[in-house]
């Protein structure tokens, strides 16, 4: 049977990137995210070469993200691949000066909303005894760091959950994959600065920084793996960056 993925957050960055790597190879999608003209664009560029759905839904929405993907065709429901990438950082400061509404969209995008939408398609993996999750984190769930306690938090929280999924699910014949990229340079920052560009471009001044195409190119190789072969864990750095941030500019 062909191969279906699942992939939040699709209408940008890694996500995208991963769509499109996929359908090089032949994957069916079911792209997910909030901007519907947008998925309706990346669906259009991609159905060349594979089959593709769209869901438009807030993952952070426990209604919206099971009403979604509940309205699945029967011949969409068996879904092999699931990757959770959806989610941004909201914000840079330090405790007692955070908003928090940019906590509440961290913690329930990046940590509720991939419970959300794993809750909605682990039962049929676990019916099929067999499926793929894939789930991205950050080097800052493995490193927290001045001013991104929360970001930070929210991010060891998904390592935490790829951690207990392995747990639950190798025994169902269900690999775990857990993604750790550093610094990338998508609309990440845009949306952490609240659109103030030149601010976010200095996040990636003087140095080489990786590009969600080299991630996607991470997660291929880990779902295309052998079958007595998991790829656990997996932190991704610019050649530049040795930690979060410690980073070598020019």
């Amino acid at each position: 049977m062909k191969k279906i993925a699942l992939i939040t957050g699709a209408t940008s960055g890694i996500g995208e990137a991963t769509a499109r790597k996929f359908a090089e190879h032949g994957i069916d999608l079911i792209i997910c995210g909030r901007r519907e003209e947008k998925l309706a664009g990346l669906k259009e560029s991609l159905e060349k070469d594979v089959a593709v759905r769209t869901l438009s839904f807030d993952v952070r929405s426990e209604e919206a993200t099971l009403a979604a993907i509940s309205s699945l065709e029967d011949e969409w429901r068996h879904i092999s691949i699931l990757v959770n990438n959806a989610g941004n950082a909201h914000g840079l400061s330090t405790i007692d000066q955070g908003d928090t509404r940019d906590w509440d969209a961290m913690m329930d995008g990046n940590v509720k909303g991939l419970l959300y939408v794993s809750r909605a398609v682990i039962p049929g993996m676990v019916g099929r005894k067999s499926g793929h999750i894939v789930n991205i984190s950050s080097i800052a769930g493995k490193e927290t760091y001045k001013n991104g306690a929360v970001y930070c938090a929210s991010k060891a929280a998904v390592e935490a959950i790829s951690q207990g999924m392995r747990l639950d699910l190798t025994e169902q014949g269900i690999k775990v994959t857990n993604i750790a990229p550093g610094a990338v340079e998508t609309g990440f920052s845009m949306v952490r600065f609240k659109g103030d560009a030149e601010r976010a471009e200095k996040v990636y001044a003087g140095f080489e920084p990786l590009q969600a195409a080299d991630i996607a190119d991470a997660i291929f190789y880990a779902v295309s793996a052998p079958a007595h072969v998991t790829i656990a864990d997996m932190t991704i750095l610019a050649a530049a960056q040795s930690q979060a941030t410690v980073i070598h500019r020019q």
